[in-house]
């Protein structure tokens, strides 16, 4: 499978449409890089949790939702670069995201900009990390 192959399906799970199964998607030994978080996390199950988490924070307000504006694919890996607004805070960042030979994400960074965007999108994924962590 190729990297654009992934990537519509990561696409297709961000839009929340059929085909596009985040198990699925992720290897097992997947590492997720966080803007918010300094060590890797490791494993497919903190993944999809932070992945997750994220999606919903950063799904944006009504005037600007998130959307992807531009994409880079390259042999394995692909940049996709992300706008949306949070409270009137501008949001924008890059999803690294690289797969194997099988189309499987085993690594998957994200960057954030400008600082205010930072402060709020770490507010609002430990809040909703904690809250994940106490149900």
């Amino acid at each position: 499978m190729t990297i654009e192959q992934t990537i519509e399906r990561w696409h297709r799970y961000v839009r929340g449409e059929p085909g596009g199964d985040i198990d699925a998607l992720l290897a097992d030994d997947v590492v997720f890089y966080s803007p918010i978080v300094y060590t890797p996390q490791r494993g497919k199950d903190i993944t999809r949790l932070y992945l997750a988490a994220a999606l919903h924070v950063l799904s944006g307000d009504d005037d600007r939702p998130f959307r992807y504006s531009k994409q880079v694919v390259a042999g394995d890996t692909a940049v996709l670069e992300f706008e949306t607004n949070l409270d009137g805070t501008y949001v924008n960042g890059v999803d690294i995201i690289r797969c194997d030979d099988a189309g499987r994400i085993v690594e998957f960074r994200v960057m954030v900009r400008p600082l205010q965007a930072v402060n709020a999108v770490h507010q609002r994924m430990k809040a909703m990390l904690d809250a994940a962590q106490q149900a």
